[in-house]
């Protein structure tokens, strides 16, 4: 991928966020096996995982804010349709037109997430499906200053079935590799938020904390990498489970139907 603007977009070229990388990957594996038809991603990013989707559908589009990523996602992939643009609505497209969207690690970043999953329903196809992830909140390290909510699998199964007719809850779990390294990054996690004796990161406005969430996330991934290179390089999207009990997992993948 080009570039990274925050480390809330892992990349696949810093060695330091391969864990994350390989756990955002994960969702577009186990979705190349669930798609087919006229596909449309949500908040596609950079990319991650347009060449495990584009040769599973007949035709495949998708829309991020990012313009200057969706310009160059256009030159990359000539065949898909790419569009910029805030979401929600989807505006853009126009209702039953699709048989599958996905969107991975994106409604905690929507303010009316109501509406977002509203206009993927309303672009689906009856009985389309959609495919979504986001993190499991209660195995969340921190507060995430880029995220407007975290969820748990509950309150988003509760939210899918006020607009979908079929929702399905599944969660992506690591196996003894992934949670080594999971735990390693607790403790460190832990050990910086000892600092924090007014508990100020759920306390102020998260524009205020963005940018030390940014300094800290990375020196802490410099940090787990330098001291376990080894098992931070070693880690591989093989790694990453679906399971059914979502409670368990580091995200929830949500499944619903029209």
């Amino acid at each position: 991928m080009a570039s990274v603007y925050t480390t809330e977009i892992a990349s696949d070229s810093v060695p330091s966020d391969n864990p994350i990388h390989q756990r955002l990957l994960k969702a577009y594996v186990l979705a190349q096996d669930r798609v087919q038809g006229e596909l449309l991603e949500v908040g596609c990013g950079e990319g991650r995982g347009i060449d495990w989707l584009l040769p599973k559908v007949s035709s495949f589009s998708a829309i991020d804010k990012i313009e200057s990523v969706v310009e160059t996602l256009k030159k990359k992939y000539p065949t898909g349709n790419f569009v910029s643009g805030n979401i929600p609505p989807l505006s853009t497209f126009k209702d039953n037109s699709f048989d599958c969207v996905v969107s991975f690690q994106v409604i905690e970043h929507i303010k009316n997430d109501r509406l977002f999953l509203q206009e993927i329903q309303r672009v689906l196809k009856p009985n389309g499906l959609a495919l979504l992830t986001t993190p499991n909140r209660p195995l969340s390290l921190s507060r995430n200053p880029w995220h407007v909510r975290e969820y748990t699998a509950v309150e988003l199964t509760h939210l899918a079935k006020s607009i979908f007719s079929t929702v399905e809850m599944k969660g992506v779990a690591g196996n003894e590799k992934v949670m080594q390294y999971y735990e390693r990054n607790k403790k460190s996690v832990d050990r910086m938020m000892r600092w924090d004796i007014f508990n100020l990161q759920y306390k102020l406005p998260a524009s205020w904390l963005r940018v030390p969430y940014e300094i800290l996330n990375r020196m802490n991934r410099n940090k787990l990498s330098d001291a376990a290179d080894e098992l931070v390089k070693s880690i591989h999207h093989t790694d990453y489970i679906l399971v059914d009990d979502a409670s368990l997992a580091l995200d929830l993948f949500l499944m619903v139907r029209k």
